[in-house]
């Protein structure tokens, strides 16, 4: 029973497996005016048990500046939608009850739901004016104060925000403890965070490829050596166009169902634009978000100079990185359309089809498996022993990302439809292969999960 679950704290030597920590800033507003932020937002509910939601920030974006204040009620909407879901949401995993909300407060373990008075007490205002302008006195919000607290929280892990809108309310926190801290302590204050930013929003449209206006690109600028920065110019394009080439879908089995669907506004320009950033830290074994080289459902991304050419940062804006990402983007979208759909099952019915759990030499995490060996050598990956917790039939497909880390030598694999591989590596020592082991089930919807392996030559 989860409800018994304790918690001792966040240390490294932490038995069970946690959840990613994210915060998200969003823009949510009227659905006439940024539907896509409401869509993006009842999706993250639905797979609340894999993320620890650290805060839901609403702060400026494209369509304001100033930030309505009461469009925040949009994003209570889809929570309190959230609160009348959960009891449903929560027999995918067999889940009783919550923990009390102090315990809910320290660190969730991965399969966890939430309860709806925590989510609710994780959402609040960011900064509500836009730019590097406003950064300083006069512009911390309980949003920033709160990014501060959770950074000084003695937790390894770091904290992913998720930028629907802007990145303001990070910036003005970094500002704020730069008053304060000596310059080693602002290196460490910084360190705890990752941006995966949707194009660059810290602005209104009109002023979009001002790229000077946005604090965004002082953070780039100033600490560019302590924050990993993904800026994401493709993706988020590719999941707009998908979701209106299947609308039909969404209306079918999304829109409606349960009350979160009923809550699923209609797209007016691109179809939950901002998902993205938040499906690259999705923890189903496909990649560490922390190597952006390693290809997630939030895309591929090489470092390099960003689209205002003055500041440096994980992109996908170029070719050949933006085709090679999108490419990725288009064939796993129908897998993560279906993932979705099927919790919005759940959702409505407390029932449904869930995911494989890939096993590969004994391993389940969905850390990556890293072996190192010689040159020449033959390496056996055993996944007989995936299991689908339904019963459900499975089908294995074993590839090779080879564009991960730097460039890899591209294997010739046998028997990638079997539950075993063996592969018998080149002589080129000091190289690496990122082989994936895909499993997906034969239940409705056809769901997936993955397991990345990473071979090291000497």
């Amino acid at each position: 029973m989860v409800a018994a679950m304790a918690f001792t704290g966040c240390s490294k030597q932490q038995e069970v497996e946690l959840k990613p920590r994210i915060v998200v800033c969003t823009d949510i507003g009227r659905a006439e005016v940024e539907p896509d932020d409401m869509e993006s937002a009842v999706r993250l509910m639905t797979y609340a048990d894999r993320y620890e939601i650290e805060a839901v920030i609403t702060t400026v974006g494209w369509n304001c500046d100033p930030y309505p204040a009461e469009w925040a009620e949009y994003l209570d909407t889809v929570v309190t939608a959230y609160g009348k879901d959960v009891a449903n949401l929560m027999k995918r995993s067999g889940q009783n009850g919550f923990l009390p909300l102090e315990e809910e407060n320290t660190c969730q373990e991965l399969g966890y739901w939430p309860s709806y008075d925590y989510i609710k007490s994780r959402c609040m205002m960011g900064s509500q004016r836009a730019g590097i302008g406003v950064i300083g006195e006069g512009n911390d919000s309980p949003g920033s104060d709160f990014l501060i607290k959770l950074a000084d929280e003695d937790d390894p892990r770091p904290i992913w925000v998720t930028s629907w809108g802007s990145s303001n309310t990070l910036a003005q926190a970094i500002w704020r403890v730069s008053q304060t801290r000596s310059a080693e302590e602002i290196k460490k204050f910084v360190n705890k965070f990752r941006v995966y930013t949707i194009t660059d929003q810290d602005m209104v449209y009109a002023m979009r490829f001002n790229r000077a206006y946005s604090s965004h690109q002082w953070m780039r600028k100033e600490f560019k050596d302590d924050l990993l920065f993904i800026w994401d110019e493709g993706t988020w394009n590719e999941q707009c166009e998908l979701g209106k080439r299947d609308w039909g879908k969404h209306q079918q089995y999304i829109q409606g169902n349960a009350n979160l669907g009923s809550v699923y506004p209609t797209y007016l320009w691109g179809v939950e634009g901002d998902t993205p950033s938040y499906l690259h830290v999705m923890p189903n074994g496909l990649g560490d978000p922390d190597d952006p080289t390693q290809v997630t459902w939030g895309g591929y991304h090489r470092y390099g100079t960003c689209p205002d050419r003055e500041t440096t940062a994980w992109t996908s804006w170029q070719s050949p990185v933006r085709e090679t990402s999108i490419d990725y983007y288009t064939s796993f979208y129908p897998d993560m359309l279906n993932d979705f759909i099927a919790r919005m099952q759940w959702a409505k019915d407390g029932d449904g089809n869930r995911n494989p759990i890939v096993n590969v030499n004994g391993d389940t995490s969905y850390k990556p498996l890293t072996y190192r060996t010689k040159a020449g050598w033959k390496v056996n990956l055993d996944a007989s022993k995936t299991i689908d917790p339904d019963g459900d039939d499975i089908e294995f497909r074993w590839w090779q990302q080879s564009e991960a880390g730097e460039n890899q030598p591209i294997l010739s694999l046998d028997n990638t439809d079997q539950s075993k591989i063996s592969i018998e590596l080149p002589e080129d020592r000091g190289a690496r292969y990122d082989i994936i082991c895909e499993v997906h089930d034969k239940g409705p919807w056809s769901l997936v999960s993955y397991k990345r392996i990473i071979i090291e030559t000497y």
